[in-house]
């Protein structure tokens, strides 16, 4: 359901892992309000811990994002984000994610990523 997950309307300083497999997926930092009710991120960490594929489900042709390491469906990318930030929109459920703030990166194994945030 848009606009009832946690994250939706959630803009503190850290990252966010995948629920599943704690592999760090996006930053804060690329965390935009997309105005659809999912949080929404114009990039991922890094593009190797994502796998895109296509979706017909719906009647729709979008494409589906999963996390690489533990196969589970995090959203979906879309191509209207903002132009000056590359024109993604990840529009990621707030379930699949796990927010790390920022000051609880070093303690949780994270501390490599605190240059993206900070």
């Amino acid at each position: 359901q848009p606009f009832t997950g946690e994250y939706d309307d959630f803009y503190e300083k850290g990252i966010y892992v995948d629920i599943v497999s704690g592999d760090p997926l996006f930053a804060s930092t690329d965390k935009f309000d997309a105005g659809c009710g999912w949080p929404s991120f114009s990039k991922p960490i890094s593009r190797q811990d994502i796998q895109e594929k296509a979706d017909f489900s719906h009647g729709m042709h979008r494409v589906e994002v999963r996390s690489k390491e533990a196969d589970s469906h995090l959203g979906h990318v879309f191509s209207d984000g903002p132009q000056d930030k590359g024109g993604l929109r990840y529009c990621i459920n707030s379930a699949a994610l796990k927010f790390i703030p920022l000051a609880e990166m070093d303690e949780k194994g994270y501390g490599d990523y605190k240059s993206v945030v900070e």
